[in-house]
């Protein structure tokens, strides 16, 4: 390999008004790492690596060793994790100059963002100067890695949605199999319902209100066949018929238990991410969540007997689809050692035993196929349902704007106000909300 040599950095930042409005960071080899690579560091260099993510606690440190394994290629470049920096911390630090090496990321909804500003580096020239197979990954966890063709960012792990029911709830109330179907959801539904004397919920079925733990639209749409944009680019809430039957769908579920009923009950609910969580505590029977549940269910919730299986469809045929997103991991403006930032992020992208030991420890999905063809994988019942959906062709990835997560805030928001009965006009809701994302999006001027 050649010597690392590193280039001066020079940032120019402008139009801070937003926070990631930021403009690109020469970097690297000539013109920068936005118009060539930077050279790899020499094994022997000594370097000291800062990586920045949101992990904390035990999945810190499983993290931190997986970083580790970086050593075996480049012995002497010392890897400093900080933990618990979310994408406001990342965004600041670049607009300070106090800048990581390597940022990784669990917001996927603002790729458009990092992208399109500048934010995160650009990694073709990387890609193409070690003729890097994207084929490994599959196309649904391609597209929500870059914006527009252009690829800031590469996946660590992938999260895959699907299914939890509680296996002996079902079988009292006399459920043979999972529902497949929206139709036997709600029937489902009605029957592991349980409810006290004065009408208050003891037990959900399945708990339809929007934005709580993960019934959130961008998971949810895949079930319905739900389209976020039109050919052009334009919001296609009102055109999309999955929109209006998800919405429909939501409604109803809310109307049978009664919105003000429901929100007693939501509120006396425990974190998502807690020992207290609606499903560990048998307060939900059935619930949309991520592979990672697994993990917390064996750790938190021994007693929860559960199963997993795809997400009931609104149409028979799309039944197997699932919602993907995951950790990303791109190289910011002004990090110090691109060359080696990007060594670091393609280790953690293809060495398949690094992935595969960091999958069995944090219970995520592998992000490249021969990972989830490994023999040293480790995969129970309940895991199987979302490797079998990684490797479908029916996943789909995340909707990705240049203005973060601010579509997916206002869907969100319409979705409680109409299935709460405060908007009336479905059909006229969902115009309303298109033109609001589209306005945004036309000011971003992205």
């Amino acid at each position: 390999m050649r010597k690392h040599t590193r280039a001066a950095l020079l940032c120019v930042a402008a139009g801070m008004a937003t926070a990631l409005t930021l403009t690109a960071c020469a970097a690297g080899k000539g013109g920068g790492a936005n118009s060539d690579a930077a050279a790899a560091p020499g094994k022997d260099d000594k370097i000291t690596l800062t990586v920045w993510s949101n992990y904390a606690d035990r999945e810190y440190e499983e993290v931190t060793k997986a970083l580790k394994t970086f050593n075996k290629k480049f012995p002497n470049i010392e890897i400093k994790h900080e933990g618990s920096q979310d994408d406001d911390k990342i965004t600041a630090g670049i607009r300070s100059g106090n800048t990581p090496d390597v940022a990784l990321s669990f917001t996927t909804d603002n790729i458009g963002q990092f992208c399109s500003s500048g934010a995160f580096q650009p990694l073709k020239p990387y890609l193409d100067r070690d003729k890097v197979d994207l084929g490994q990954i599959s196309p649904a966890v391609r597209d929500y890695t870059e914006y527009k063709g252009n690829r800031c960012a590469m996946p660590m792990l992938t999260d895959v949605y699907a299914m939890y029911y509680n296996t002996g709830m079902m079988s009292e109330a006399g459920i043979s199999a999972p529902p497949k179907t929206l139709d036997e959801l709600f029937e489902d539904t009605k029957k592991l319902t349980k409810k006290a004397p004065n009408g208050d919920i003891e037990v959900a079925g399945y708990l339809p209100t929007m934005g709580f733990y993960a019934n959130r639209p961008t998971i949810l749409a895949p079930s319905f066949g739900a389209e976020w944009a039109t050919p052009d680019g334009k919001s296609a809430l009102s055109t999309s018929p999955g929109f209006t039957e998800m919405m429909t769908f939501q409604k109803k579920l809310v109307d049978f238990y009664g919105y003000e009923a429901l929100e007693r009950f939501r509120a006396g609910l425990g974190q998502e991410y807690s020992a207290d969580h609606a499903f560990h505590q048998g307060k939900i029977a059935i619930m949309m969540d991520g592979e990672y549940r697994t993990a917390f269910l064996k750790a938190q919730a021994p007693q929860i007997k559960f199963g997993t299986a795809p997400f009931p469809t609104w149409k028979p045929a799309d039944y197997g689809t699932a919602f993907t997103t995951g950790t990303i991991m791109g190289i910011p403006k002004g990090a110090k050692h691109p060359g080696a930032a990007w060594e670091l992020i393609k280790h953690l992208s293809f060495d398949t035993d690094t992935i595969v030991g960091l999958s069995n420890a944090i219970k995520n999905v592998p992000s490249t196929k021969a990972a989830m063809d490994s023999p040293k994988l480790e995969v129970d019942e309940q895991f199987r349902t979302f490797i079998d959906l990684a490797k479908s062709d029916k996943l789909k990835g995340n909707p990705v704007t240049p203005i973060g997560d601010a579509h997916i805030k206002a869907v969100t928001d319409f979705a409680v106000a109409y299935t709460s009965g405060k908007v009336p006009d479905l059909a006229a809701g969902l115009k309303e909300v298109d033109k609001n994302i589209d306005d945004q999006v036309a000011k971003s001027g992205k």
